[in-house]
This record gives structure tokens, sequence and C-alpha cells, in this order.
């Protein structure tokens, strides 16, 4: 059977649009803008090869509307007050659909609030988790978060007006979102304590979003950590517990549904505190099955018009991975793509640090060529250059990025990811 006629290479409907394959390009920061936040040739290389690679969806890498409050030194960003950065991303929109007017583009909005980067950077909270960021971390208020929407709104109807196809809006990892809808966060204010206060941040947004962008054409939804897997975090059972209770996570996806959502895309964990949580590590590739589980959970939630979109395959690759009691014609990612959206325990198939190893997989894919795909190893060397707020890309297939780890390494020593 040719890969044609496989549920990765169907067509979906998301919201009013459609992609054409069920490839999702994960938003991965590459750390490569220039100094003033706009798009350098590197940036520019990398989302021409991803267009290239045709995927059904591109979502564009976390972008900041808060130059001043942002988590990359070298972090691309959207200045709604800056004509020079809107012109870029006019020029960009339109020279990446010149290139193949098929990917439906994606932007990841956010905030970074407690994880903005030190220096000059504003970090605000929403509360400081014990032991993690400083106890005189500025705390934020109601007129903050309000105002935090409005960036929000404003950048969706930019990105409308300049030709995107839709927003992502970063409810994940730890970010500004996630730290209001956490438990953790039980201050009394307008957006803490109740799970109503909490929710109404995302909420709102979304209704927003809607109401300012009012075409249908346009695709709105959210990536979300379905479980942060630390006490207090997304999808635990209190602000004082780890244990799982997915009953907020539940209802936030369904009230992004019922505010306009059209899609969900699935995370879990906190990468600066529950990294594995959120990408498997190479020693624990079965940690892709609870990503599994999240897709289906939501896709419970949400029914048959809200697309959902399940992480955590790059660990996977062609087989070479430490899954237990599988089949050798299980084992890859290709076959727990097809067989869970075969299954409809989720819509499409999102590729992270997979798409950095060979941008170009989907098109490989789909023209039967698998046997040019370069994979990831899942060696997570594109991790630690993220962490060292270096330009971001495969150590294992790029030559210019092991060239920047071996510099780092040798001025400042090798980080100690755990990678079995």
């Amino acid at each position: 059977m040719s890969n044609k006629d496989t549920a990765l290479a169907q067509p979906i409907k998301i919201g009013k649009r459609t992609a054409k394959n069920r490839f999702v390009i994960q938003p991965m920061e590459c750390c490569d803008a220039n100094p003033d936040g706009g798009f350098s040739e590197r940036s520019l290389e990398r989302y021409r090869n991803l267009y290239e690679g045709n995927a059904g969806v591109i979502v564009f890498e976390s972008i900041t509307m808060q130059y001043d409050s942002r988590a990359r030194d070298m972090q691309l960003s959207l200045q709604p007050d800056n004509r020079e950065n809107i012109k870029e991303w006019e020029k960009f929109i339109k020279d990446m659909k010149d290139v193949n007017p098929d990917p439906l583009l994606i932007v990841q909005l956010n905030h970074s609030g407690e994880i903005s980067g030190g220096g000059e950077q504003k970090r605000v909270t929403v509360k400081p988790l014990w032991g993690f960021y400083d106890d005189d971390t500025p705390l934020v208020d109601d007129e903050y978060a309000d105002k935090t929407i409005d960036e929000f709104v404003r950048a969706s109807k930019i990105l409308y007006d300049l030709g995107a196809d839709g927003v992502d809006l970063k409810f994940c990892h730890g970010y500004f979102g996630s730290q209001i809808l956490r438990p953790y966060n039980d201050r009394d204010w307008k957006y803490g304590g109740s799970w109503e206060n909490r929710s109404r941040f995302a909420f709102d947004m979304t209704e927003k979003v809607r109401k300012v962008v009012n075409d249908d054409n346009f695709i709105v939804g959210s990536k979300v950590s379905m479980w942060e897997g630390f006490p207090g975090g997304q999808g635990s059972a209190g602000p004082d517990t780890a244990v799982i209770d997915l009953t907020e996570s539940i209802d936030l996806v369904k009230g992004l549904k019922e505010r306009g959502a059209d899609f969900i895309l699935e995370s879990t964990g906190a990468p600066s505190i529950t990294m594995a949580l959120h990408m498997p590590e190479k020693g624990k590739a079965d940690d892709c099955y609870l990503h599994f589980t999240m897709a289906k959970i939501v896709k419970e939630a949400v029914g048959d018009d809200c697309v959902v979109m399940g992480g955590a395959y790059s660990v996977l690759n062609r087989g070479k991975n430490t899954l237990q009691a599988v089949q050798p014609e299980w084992n890859s990612l290709f076959h727990w793509g097809n067989y869970n959206i075969e299954h409809g325990y989720a819509d499409m198939v999102a590729l992270g640090r997979q798409s950095l190893a060979d941008p170009k997989l989907p098109a490989k894919y789909l023209e039967d060529r698998e046997d040019d795909i370069k994979w990831c190893t899942a060696c997570d060397s594109c991790v630690e250059l993220l962490i060292r707020q270096q330009n971001v890309g495969c150590v294992v297939h790029n030559k210019p990025y092991t060239e920047i780890l071996q510099k780092v390494s040798a001025e400042k020593g090798r980080l100690k990811l755990k990678v079995t």
C-alpha cells in the first residue's frame, strides 16, 4: 500500500479550513532572531525548509509581544507598534506562501511570565514556585493580566490582516497562561483561587479573539498541558498535590471549544521543571503512551468538530527506541501515528524534535521515500542549545549546529541532561 492511502496522508477540516494531511509541525523555539526580534536569514531558512516539507499545518514557534519580558535573548517577536517588525511579518507570510501555498500557518502567541530571562528582562509571576523562582519577583495584578489578554487579541488581529491562517493561544509548559490556570494560583485576585476565576483568563481571551477577528476562516486554538507533574501544576488535584485530577484540564478544553477553538494541541509537563513529561527521553520512549492517552481524553471531551493534535512521536523514529513488548512492525512513528488516527484517539500527529532533524519528513513520507528520512535520535542536544540560548537545530544532521554545540561546550562544558 502506498503511504498516500494511509490515515496520515488524508486531508482534515480544521474549522472552515482544510489541512492537506495529518502532519503538524510543533512550535519549536530556535533562538535565531535578529537582535531586534525580527527574522534572521537562519530563521527564514528554517521555515523555507518546513514549507518545502509540506506538512498539513505549521505551528510557528512561540513568539513574544512583550519584548521586555521574553524567555530567549534571540526570540522572534511580533511588536504591534513597530512598523518595520510588522512589515517583516507581512513579507515572511507572503514569501512562505510562495514557497508552498498548502500548509496552514498557525502562529503561537505567548507571554513568558516567570520564565522570562534574567538580566534586563522583566520577570513577573502569578505566584512564585517554592525553591524555583525568587520570592521578590513582582506579582502581576488584575490590570496586568487584562492588558496581556488585549495584547494577544491585538496580535491575533494583526496576523489575520497579514494573511496568517490562525493563532495558537498558549496555555501550556509553565508560561504565563499555565501560571494562571494552575491550582497553585490560589491568590485572591480576579484570575486566582477558584477554577471559575483561573479559567476566565483563557476563556475571555478566546472569546475576544473570536469577536475581534470576525471570520470563521481564521483558525483559533490552544496548546494545553493536561498535567504538569508537580504539586499545584495544571491537571493536579489541588494547590499542594501532584496527584492527577484532569477535571479542570477537561473543562478547559471543553470551554475553549465552546468559545470557538478549532483545535487543541495536546501536551504535558512544564519543560523547565518536568521536561521528560513534555518530551519523552531516549531511554524512556514509553512515556509517549501518556501523550497518546491524554490526546484520547481531549478527543473524547471536545468531539468531532474540534481537531486534536497529539504529540510525543519524535522519540519513536523508525523503531530505534526503548519500547518494550512491541512487535517490530508496530515500533515506529508512522505506525503509532496512523494507529491513533484510525482509532479516533487523535486527529493529527505533531512533530517537534523530528522536525529539526528532517523538516521534509512529511513530503518524504507522502512520496514513499521513507529511506531518505533523517531520523531524530532523541539525543536532546537541541534542548541543550535552547537552554544555552544558542541558535537551535539538529546537531546530528546539520553541521552548523554541531559546530555551535562544540564551541559552547569548549567554553562552558556540557549540560548534564539525562539521556540514556
